[in-house]
């Protein structure tokens, strides 16, 4: 299986930057290649949204384009999402997600899932 271990999150006020970062490892062995990787977030009360991925280049939801930034580091098989300009309504718990791992051996061709990091932004 693949394991995805992420850092980053806390408490910021409103205006201010946090950044996220997860990484995979697949049990099968060294990663060559990951399809997509993405973050979502939920809010308290709320469903579970899309926030950016990328599998080239990469996409974001409407109320954080311009202010997240995603990207990868495919030698590491980790993605990142740098979070400015966060507003109150930013809070939540984020998730990185990924689909399509290639190992040498083995292709997971299955969404994964990182453990919860939970970002609460501050007016």
């Amino acid at each position: 299986q693949v394991q995805l271990v992420g850092s980053g999150g806390g408490l910021v006020q409103a205006g201010g930057s946090l950044s996220l970062s997860c990484a995979a490892s697949a049990a099968s062995g060294n990663i060559i290649r990951i399809t997509d990787m993405g973050w979502y977030r939920q809010a308290p009360g709320k469903q579970r949204e899309l926030v950016a991925h990328i599998t080239g280049s990469g996409s974001y939801a409407d109320s954080v384009k311009g202010r997240f930034t995603i990207s990868r580091d495919s030698a590491r098989s980790t993605v990142y999402l740098q979070m400015n300009s966060l507003k109150p309504e930013d809070t939540g718990v984020y998730c990185c997600h990924v689909r399509g791992v290639r190992t040498y051996s083995v292709y997971h061709d299955h969404d994964f899932w990182g453990k919860g990091l939970l970002v609460t932004v501050s007016s």
